[in-house]
């Protein structure tokens, strides 16, 4: 599968269904081949995802992430399955372990141990038993990762790795450490905003979901050098530039080449508006498009 090498990545639950298709179909004419939507507190993406895909006609869909303590791995890889089927093989399955406070303290699983809780997982999800017309291709299986452990796993068990939240830098880690076949498929923040002003304020509107909050993004940055000062008050300017690209079209496409030159195979980035981060910054996707 050719998921090419930038795609949108955006939470759509602040579209209607009939806008979200409307988004995905503007995407695909706009000659992206991937978009990638997660899974939270909206819409079950499994469910989302094929009905993006019988809206449109090339566009592959991904997902960015599928939770696996929300779904058994038989459940998972019939849902994956007949997504792929129905699509003509135009879906990517991206799983990965969540974080606690979702997994524990909304779900009420036990998250003491996510990555053995993965390694269990995987090979479940390729064995299954399944009576219904299969996908012509397995849909590619690519592994929330930003730590060691987990990113070996992504690279031996599955296509590869999507990574969340992270600079170049960690990029540059990641393909150092798994070679270089395995897919990286790193998402990206970005902000069409050459205010500091207003791009930062929007950044950290967009940051604080993340840090502090949740300890595997905390955890992973501080691993990279930075430092408890960098998380106070809404972020340091400079980790706040690290993570969100924003300013002219230049700057930003210069950050999503930085990603690919250090062995991005994919990076999906998220068109935030810095007005309203609750719907896409459409100047944005059209800006990177990479055309028909």
């Amino acid at each position: 599968m050719d998921i090419g090498k930038v795609g949108v990545w955006f939470f759509l639950d602040g579209m209607t269904a009939p806008q979200s298709a409307q988004f995905a179909q503007t995407v695909e004419q706009a000659g992206y081949k991937t978009l990638w939507i997660p899974e939270a507190v909206g819409r079950e993406p499994f469910a989302h995802a094929a009905y993006l895909l019988n809206n449109t006609e090339k566009l592959s869909i991904a997902t960015g992430i599928a939770n696996i303590w929300a779904r058994d791995a038989y459940t998972m890889a019939a849902a994956t399955n007949t997504v792929a089927e129905l699509s003509g093989g135009r879906f990517v399955l991206g799983i990965g372990v969540s974080h606690k406070p979702i997994v524990s303290n909304l779900r009420g699983h036990d998250y003491n141990k996510p990555y053995s809780y993965m390694k269990e997982y995987l090979p479940k999800l390729k064995d299954v038993f399944y009576q219904a017309p299969k996908p012509k291709e397995p849909a590619p299986i690519v592994i929330a990762a930003l730590h060691p452990k987990m990113l070996a796993l992504s690279a031996e068990q599955a296509q590869g790795t999507h990574t969340y939240f992270v600079p170049p830098e960690h990029t540059a880690k990641v393909r150092e450490q798994i070679g270089p076949d395995a897919w990286i498929c790193a998402a990206q923040a970005v902000i069409l905003e050459k205010d500091a002003t207003k791009a930062r304020a929007a950044a950290r509107q967009y940051m604080k979901t993340y840090v502090p909050r949740l300890p595997n993004y905390t955890n992973n940055l501080k691993n990279l050098g930075w430092q408890d000062a960098d998380f106070e008050d809404g972020c340091s300017d400079a980790l706040v530039d690290a993570i969100v690209a924003w300013g002219s079209e230049e700057q930003i496409q210069d950050r999503i080449d930085a990603h690919l030159k250090a062995g991005a195979t994919h990076v999906c980035f998220l068109p935030v508006k810095a007005d309203d981060e609750s719907l896409p910054d459409m100047r944005a996707v059209e800006a990177f498009a990479p055309g028909v």
